[in-house]
């Protein structure tokens, strides 16, 4: 059984991390693809600047990837945050056995790409759409201003 550190020796995957984490960089998502079909190591496959859309551009529909992005919350610049998301995808046409590995890998991959505040397993390219991914990241950072008929 390869480690994580087997399937994720690029070298280019923890600088790519580093990158998206740090204010400092204009990087902002990554994505990491397997080598092959038939291979189980990942390596960085794109990363960039732009928003959570161009990082989903990247995702194909017969192909499993992992994304990490950094989107900017909040009403205003005073009470914006910076939150990260964790992307398992998998195509809707993707190979059944790689759908079988993956629940496993991306055990290994957490172990590389740690801080996130949500995880969103999908097929669905319409789950990534940044309103969608908004919510999520709301709903994880616990208090929501943006209900609608709210009871409180």
């Amino acid at each position: 059984m390869p480690s994580p550190s087997d399937i994720l020796s690029d070298p280019d995957i923890s600088k790519a991390y580093e990158d998206v984490r740090s204010d400092k960089s204009e990087t902002t998502w990554l994505v990491l693809k397997y080598e092959s079909a038939t291979k189980d190591n990942l390596k960085l496959a794109a990363s960039g600047t732009g928003d959570i859309a161009e990082m989903v551009e990247t995702f194909g529909d017969d192909e499993a990837a992992y994304g990490y992005v950094r989107m900017k919350l909040g009403n205003d610049e005073y009470s914006e945050r910076v939150k990260f998301a964790f992307v398992v995808w998998a195509g809707p046409n993707t190979k059944i056995m790689r759908k079988a590995k993956m629940s496993f890998q991306s055990g290994q991959v957490k172990q590389v790409i740690r801080t996130y505040a949500v995880e969103i397993q999908t097929s669905d390219k319409r789950e990534l759409e940044a309103d969608a991914v908004t919510m999520k990241l709301r709903k994880a950072m616990g208090a929501n201003y943006d209900r609608q008929g709210s009871s409180y």
